[in-house]
C-alpha cells in the first residue's frame, strides 16, 4: 500500500512596512498622460489590494521608500546592493515563519523556494543554520521558477515523504519582491509592480495523517506562452513582464480536457487553494471553472491583506484553509513563468 503524505501545518510571516499606498501615489507621478494616470487610478483601486508589505523601512527623517534616504530614494540601487538586503533578510524571514511551527528537531530534509534573490552558500544551508538543524539534513533548493514554486516544493515533499516514510520535510518559501521596483514610465510596467509584495511561509510534510493529505499533482504547460510572463536579472534588479493575456489565457486552459482530466467535475471540488497572482487572474480562474462566487474566499482575502507574495502567496492561502472546516475534496493552483499551471489535490484525512 502506497504511503500517503500530508501537509500537517503552515506557518507565515510578514514584513513590519506597509508600501501599498505609497507606491500608488509614487507610479501615478511617473505617469504624465492623463488618460494613463486614469487608467491607472483605477486598476488600482479595483485591485483587490489593501496592504502589501516590504522589508524596506521608510527613511528616518519621514517619507516613504521613494523619498531621499529610502532605498530608492537617492539613485536607483544596483543589483548587488539588493542582492545584500536579499541575503540579510530572506533567511530572518524565513527562520520567522519556520520558528513558528515549534520543535524542528526531527526535520529530516529542507526544501526551499525562492525566486527573488541569489546568494551562496544557498539561503536552504543559511536558514538550516540559523534553525539549529542538523547537519545531516538533506536541503533542495528551488529557485527562480515563479509564483508556483510553492506547488512544487510541496510537490517534492510530497515525493519525499512517499519514498521515504519517516521523513519529515520542512518546506519554505520567502519572497522579498519590493527588492525589484524598476525606474519606468510605462504603464503595464507599473500595473505589474502594483501586485507584489514580501512575504514567507513554512510548512511541515510527513506520513503523519494530520492536517491536509496532499494527492494526484499534476502539471500542465501553456503552448505559445513563453512571452506572457517574464523574470529577467538586469543591472538594476529583476524586471518583471506580464501580459494582460495572461488571465485570458489561463481561462481558457482551465477549461480544456486536459486540465480537467486532472482534477475531475470542479462542481465536486469544496476546496479552491489558488495562487492570488492578481485580481485578474482568480476572476480568469473562478470563469474558467464556472465557479461559485465564494469557492476562491481564502485566495481573495489574501490579496487584500498582503498582496502577491510569488511564490509565498498559495502558502498563505493554504494555511487559512487549514485553520477551516474539514474538506472533502480540494485542488490547489499556481501560475507563472512558461506559461505553466502547476497543482494538485488534497482532502482531510
Amino acid at each position: 500500500m502506497a504511503v500517503a503524505s500530508y501537509l500537517n501545518a503552515i506557518e507565515t510571516a510578514l514584513p513590519p512596512h506597509d508600501v501599498h499606498r505609497a507606491f500608488i501615489d509614487w507610479a501615478t507621478a511617473q505617469l504624465t498622460n492623463e488618460r494613463e494616470r486614469a487608467i491607472f487610478a483605477r486598476m488600482a483601486d479595483r485591485a483587490g489590494i489593501a496592504h502589501r508589505m516590504s522589508i524596506l523601512p521608510p527613511p528616518k527623517c519621514g517619507g516613504t521608500q521613494t523619498d531621499p534616504g529610502g532605498f530608492y530614494g537617492d539613485a536607483w540601487p544596483g543589483t548587488a546592493e539588493r542582492m545584500r538586503l536579499y541575503a540579510e533578510h530572506a533567511p530572518r524571514l524565513a527562520a520567522e515563519a519556520a520558528g513558528k511551527l515549534g520543535p524542528l528537531d526531527r526535520v529530516t530534509h529542507l526544501v526551499l523556494a525562492s525566486c527573488t534573490g541569489f546568494v551562496a552558500p544557498g539561503i536552504d544551508q543559511i536558514l538550516a543554520r540559523q534553525l539549529g538543524l542538523s547537519d545531516t539534513v538533506e536541503r533542495t533548493l528551488i529557485g527562480f521558477m515563479g509564483c508556483y514554486a510553492a506547488v512544487t516544493a510541496l510537490k517534492t515533499a510530497h515525493h519525499i515523504v512517499r519514498s521515504e516514510p519517516d521523513a519529515r520535510v520542512l518546506v519554505v518559501t520567502v519572497e522579498l519582491s519590493t527588492l525589484h521596483l524598476q525606474q519606468s514610465s510605462d504603464l503595464e510596467s507599473l500595473l505589474a509592480m502594483l501586485l507584489f509584495a514580501d512575504g514567507a511561509a513554512a510548512a511541515l510534510v510527513t506520513s503523519d495523517a494530520a492536517g491536509l493529505e496532499i494527492e494526484a499533482p499534476f502539471a500542465l504547460a501553456l503552448p505559445d506562452s513563453d512571452a506572457l510572463i517574464t523574470w529577467n536579472v538586469g543591472d538594476t534588479g529583476f524586471a518583471m513582464g506580464l501580459s494582460g493575456e495572461v488571465p485570458g489565457r489561463i481561462s481558457s486552459a482551465l477549461a480544456t480536457d486536459a486540465f480537467l482530466a486532472r482534477i475531475g467535475d470542479p462542481q465536486a471540488i469544496d476546496s479552491w487553494a489558488v495562487h492570488a497572482g492578481g485580481r485578474s487572474v482568480l476572476d480568469a480562474v473562478e470563469n474558467g471553472l464556472s465557479l461559485p462566487a465564494h469557492a476562491l474566499e481564502e485566495s481573495r482575502s489574501v490579496l487584500r491583506d498582503h498582496g502577491n507574495m510569488s511564490s509565498s502567496t498559495l502558502m498563505f492561502a493554504l494555511e487559512r484553509i487549514l485553520a477551516g472546516k474539514p474538506v472533502g475534496s480540494g485542488v490547489a493552483l499556481a501560475f507563472g513563468p512558461g506559461l505553466a499551471v502547476e497543482g494538485f489535490r488534497y482532502c482531510s484525512p
